[in-house]
């Protein structure tokens, strides 16, 4: 699992988000980024953090960032997701592990003496140029927007 680093250039990705509509990197061009990787939807530390970007959707946009969640979770189950917890904003159904394996999310994870391959909660912050300024690998699943806006 190679995780991208502060510094390097976003990969250029193309995916499906819950209603079936194209993302790409290219989108967000001139605009800053966030792409949250979380393990499985609906789940109570993926809902806190879902939640609390929620809760502080207005002041991120505000200051000027656009959110993407990205899970393994099929677009029905992301949809779900967004409808439960009123999201307003957009979750990659990335089944195929394509986004989650370009950023290096997605390999060993160790739980109660176990070891197996699965997401890795981790925040990328991408900034006009497509250039990644920002890793949170240590996620506050229940404030996560301060850790987002603190080096805003």
């Amino acid at each position: 699992m190679k995780t991208l680093e502060i510094g390097q250039p976003a990969p250029a990705f193309k995916a499906l988000d819950q209603a079936g509509n194209t993302h790409q990197l290219s989108d967000y061009k001139g605009k800053k980024l966030v792409v949250f990787f979380y393990p499985k939807a609906s789940t109570p530390g993926c809902t806190w953090e879902a939640c609390n970007l929620r809760d502080n959707y207005a002041e991120l946009k505000a200051k000027g960032f656009e959110l993407l969640g990205v899970s393994a979770d099929s677009a029905a189950r992301q949809q779900k997701f967004i409808d439960k917890n009123n999201l307003p904003f957009p979750l990659l159904a990335d089944e195929e592990k394509e986004v989650l394996n370009a950023f290096g999310v997605w390999g060993p994870k160790k739980f109660m003496g176990r070891t197996y391959d699965g997401i890795h909660r981790m925040t990328f912050v991408i900034n006009e140029e497509g250039i990644i300024s920002d890793v949170i690998s240590k996620v506050k699943t229940k404030d996560h927007a301060a850790q987002i806006l603190e080096k805003a």
